[in-house]
């Protein structure tokens, strides 16, 4: 038997801007699947030979590739990393590995059954109970059902939502049924699981477990998938690491070469203003996002400013501030909601929201500055938008500067008794 368990050659796929995967019926997958044979000849006769070339889908100005001739291939009990800004095709190349999309050309082999966690309750039906919920993503899965019996009761242990297994999953809460989503996905006896930036939903404690349990699979022989910005996890988990820009690959190898690699040449902005605004989903739009003073001495206060617009009327459930190291391991969370009032764009206004952060007690340093945005049906955490610079400037000259190396991540407000 081989010892490869996932093979991609040539994965490209390409988007058209606005346009939406179109839905399939069961009649025409089996229309489909009747006329590909005859569609492979007449693409052979007019190509000169069988394979897929770029223009099989006509590029217009308002198409892109998410992947483009991405080739890779993992072996058995492997646990490969997947690093890459936002928009770099982390996320793209998981749901073609999961058959949730299917690429515009090249091919991907999967030697094994496959569990996935793509996203928060990926495959749950939310008026079905958890109870529910479990047999149905492990049937998904292939599993059996005796099999799923056999697992039932350590999965709704790990998830932590014994008194609620009953209850329609509609109920639950975000770090909820991310909790229950992640234990069937880990808990099902498939060879391959991958698993995309879920596990910030849950709180400090449930990461720790999903990394434990993480570290877990990949010891009993399984081949593990990991997308993630966070730097730290990935240098725990992986032995392995793929570093994907613009689509391609542009390191494969060692982890800790590929993070150095990925962190030295990532370009920040010190500031988002209106003439290089951002365009998040089509729909908001970040137009000032800037910290003042920038760099700022740690210990001493820091201005904030934003400024949103949206292309439609929209009302923002949640926004939030975040702060990363500049490995991706959060910090910090600033809720910018007032009270239990929500922030509502109509389509030709300007939000502001502006504040200061008093006291900002981290090392000497730089930042990642980036927001967490929930409005509607769309959410999701805009890593890296900023990077802001801590300097350590003392005055007392008899104090010893020690090396950043050494340094943690907060500058604590500390004095020492002398003795005696």
């Amino acid at each position: 038997m081989s010892d490869i368990a996932i093979s991609c050659e040539g994965l490209s796929k390409q988007y058209r801007i606005g346009e939406r995967e179109s839905y399939k019926a069961l009649r025409d997958v089996v229309t489909d699947a009747a006329a590909s044979p005859f569609r492979r000849v007449r693409d052979a006769l007019r190509n000169g030979n069988g394979s897929a070339t770029r223009n099989s889908k006509l590029e217009t100005p308002d198409s892109f590739w998410a992947l483009e001739d991405v080739s890779f291939e993992v072996k058995r009990g492997e646990v490969i990393g997947i690093i890459g800004r936002n928009g770099a095709g982390k996320s793209t190349l998981l749901r073609i590995l999961s058959r949730i999309t299917k690429p515009t050309r090249g091919h991907a082999k999967i030697h094994g059954r496959v569990g996935s966690l793509l996203e928060v309750g990926t495959g749950f039906h939310p008026e079905l109970t958890g109870r529910e919920n479990i047999y149905l993503n492990a049937a998904i899965l292939g599993m059996r059902k005796a099999e799923v019996e056999r697992k039932f009761d350590e999965i709704v242990a790990f998830a932590e939502v014994e008194k609620f297994i009953d209850t329609p999953v509609k109920r639950y809460s975000s770090g909820m049924s991310v909790r229950l989503a992640f234990a069937v996905a880990a808990h099902m006896e498939t060879e391959v699981l991958l698993v995309d930036e879920v596990l910030a939903v849950g709180d400090a404690q449930f990461q720790k477990k999903c990394l434990g349990k993480m570290n877990d699979v990949s010891k009993e022989g399984r081949t593990v998938l990991f997308v993630s910005h966070d730097m730290n996890a990935i240098q725990i988990l992986c032995q392995k690491t793929i570093h994907l820009e613009n689509g391609k690959i542009v390191g494969f190898g060692d982890t800790a070469t590929q993070i150095a690699g990925y962190l030295g040449g990532r370009k920040f902005k010190s500031a988002v203003t209106v003439d290089d605004s951002l365009c998040l989903a089509q729909t908001l739009e970040i137009r000032r996002f800037e910290f003042a003073p920038n760099p700022v001495v740690s210990g001493q206060p820091v201005d904030f400013e934003l400024e949103l617009s949206a292309t439609e009327t929209i009302r923002l459930d949640e926004i939030a501030i975040l702060v990363s190291s500049a490995l991706g391991r959060r910090l910090a969370i600033i809720d910018l909601r007032r009270g239990d009032r929500t922030y509502r764009l109509n389509g030709n206004g300007v939000e502001r929201i502006s504040g200061r952060i008093k006291n900002l007690p981290l090392v000497e340093g730089d930042y990642q500055i980036g927001l967490y945005l929930n409005w509607g049906v769309k959410k999701g955490d805009f890593y890296d938008l900023l990077e802001l610079h801590v300097l350590n400037i003392t005055t007392t000259e008899d104090i010893v500067p020690y090396h950043p190396s050494a340094r943690g991540v907060l500058q604590l407000d500390y004095e020492i008794s002398k003795g005696s």
